[in-house]
């Protein structure tokens, strides 16, 4: 790997505070999107399991149609059966097969009887689980409206920022290859742990921007020579003065006007 150009101080606080100037950028156009694409994910994952459950509940559905032909199928069978009992009670020779006729029909009616019993229970099944399917698509016909007036607005915000995103995250990594490893490495650590992701501030009124802790005046003067990379003691923010900071923004904005 090429070994990065030495730069003096001075040019390395305005390279890593210029790379703060593009990622805050970044991070103002994410933040424009601000919850959407979370929202989006959300619907998505939401109306997939809307989907699963109707599916679920037709095969449901499906298989007490089944279960019900089945027992309508059984009740055929035991009132022909029954038929082919009462012609033989015509040609009874004694008691004993009246008796037994007589009690195999008893049988039939059973059965009949009990095929009937799980009819009426699975066609109450069916209907409730009718009225579930219907609540569920309305549930998802809603989702669905919701998801693809969601998706218009994140693609109406994404076709205005994307494109500067890009120019703007290539342009970060630009500047990162000009900034040593262990500063890059610093740089990302510090703006990961705080919530604004400001790693390098500028003194604004004797103070670290953001922080309502003062600087002392020996140090807002080692800060203003340029000499030596320096970092507030209380946030861990790498510290630049403020005419460098001024000189570094009206600088950045011409670029970022050609990134839009």
């Amino acid at each position: 790997m090429a070994k990065k150009k030495e730069i003096s101080v001075e040019n390395k606080l305005r390279s890593l505070f210029d790379l703060q100037l593009i990622d805050s950028r970044i991070d103002e156009i994410r933040s424009v999107r601000g919850e959407l694409p979370l929202e989006v994910e959300d619907l998505e994952n939401e109306i997939s399991g809307l989907k699963t459950r109707i599916e679920n509940f037709n095969k449901e559905l499906k298989d007490y149609q089944e279960s019900i032909a089945f027992e309508k199928n059984n009740i055929e069978v035991a009132k022909e059966t029954d038929k082919k009992y009462e012609a033989n009670l015509k040609n009874v020779r004694n008691n004993r097969e009246y008796n037994s006729i007589q009690k195999e029909q008893e049988f039939q009616k059973l059965e009949i009887e009990l095929s009937e019993k799980k009819i009426k229970e699975l066609q109450s099944k069916s209907e409730l689980k009718k009225t579930n399917i219907e609540e569920i698509q309305i549930k998802l016909d809603e989702r669905n409206e919701h998801l693809t007036a969601k998706n218009k607005e994140l693609k109406s915000i994404m076709s205005e920022t994307e494109k500067e995103e890009i120019l703007l995250i290539k342009k970060s990594e630009e500047f990162e290859k000009n900034i040593e490893d262990n500063l890059i490495n610093s740089y990302k650590k510090i703006r990961s742990s705080v919530s604004n992701g400001l790693a390098i501030v500028a003194v604004e009124r004797g103070a670290s921007g953001g922080s309502y802790f003062a600087i002392p005046p020996q140090t807002q003067m080692e800060i203003a020579s340029r000499k030596k990379i320096i970092k507030d003691e209380h946030s861990g923010r790498i510290l630049v003065d403020q005419k460098l900071a001024e000189e570094e923004i009206d600088k950045m904005m011409s670029v970022f006007k050609k990134t839009k």
